[in-house]
């Protein structure tokens, strides 16, 4: 329930930064980080709701909607992605191991929780915790990996990442992503099963 309420209120956050762009003039700048961080301390002061969840994770959902709106090209970023909670900054070192398989972590205002490891945790500077399609918890910690050492020739190839082809190089090469197994035969499954039947929702766990 905590970390859903985390979820909700990040994205109402967001959604104010965005609301607040229809109220800009042609000649304003679009408002700074800066900027919408004073405005929260202020919203915090104004709505419970919102002042009884972590500023940690709000700012961080204020964090984000400045990088999208740097990377911003056709359209205003949207919200309806935003099921997560990320976590930046020395709180996202509070990991602790328990045991071969399982670690906890401390997450704001929600206290310690357990996460089952699928790969060895090294040099993390942060996290998120998303939720999917199906009701499940997840937590992903963000890791810069070691760097590739190139050919070492000068040499350079421009990449286009596309839907038809995964990747086309500028040298005429191209890379397909071998297609999700099952997801196709998961999703008919799905479409035939009876709206708010049980199994109905075991098929949709086994798409997501």
């Amino acid at each position: 329930m905590l970390l859903a309420q985390h979820c909700a209120q990040a994205r109402f956050v967001w959604n104010l930064a965005v609301e607040q762009l229809g109220y800009r003039h042609h000649h304003q700048r679009f408002p700074t980080y800066v900027m919408h961080s004073q405005q929260l301390t202020e919203a915090r002061a104004v709505y419970e709701w919102l002042r009884a969840g972590s500023q940690t994770v709000q700012q961080q959902a204020l964090r984000d909607f400045a990088q999208a709106m740097a990377n911003w090209r056709c359209r205003y970023p949207s919200a309806a992605d935003l099921a997560q909670t990320g976590i930046v900054g020395p709180q996202a070192l509070r990991v602790e191991q328990v045991n071969r398989r399982w670690s906890r972590v401390s997450i704001p205002k929600v206290g310690w929780v357990r996460l089952r490891r699928s790969r060895t945790l090294a040099d993390w500077k942060s996290y998120r915790v998303t939720l999917d399609s199906a009701g499940r918890w997840h937590i992903a910690f963000a890791v810069i990996p070691a760097p590739l050492d190139g050919p070492g020739d000068g040499s350079v190839v421009g990449i286009d990442r596309g839907v038809a082809v995964t990747l086309a190089l500028s040298d005429g090469a191209t890379y397909q992503a071998p297609p999700p197994v099952g997801v196709r035969k998961a999703a008919r499954a799905l479409s035939r099963c009876q709206r708010g039947s049980h199994r109905r929702q075991r098929a949709k766990a086994r798409l997501a």
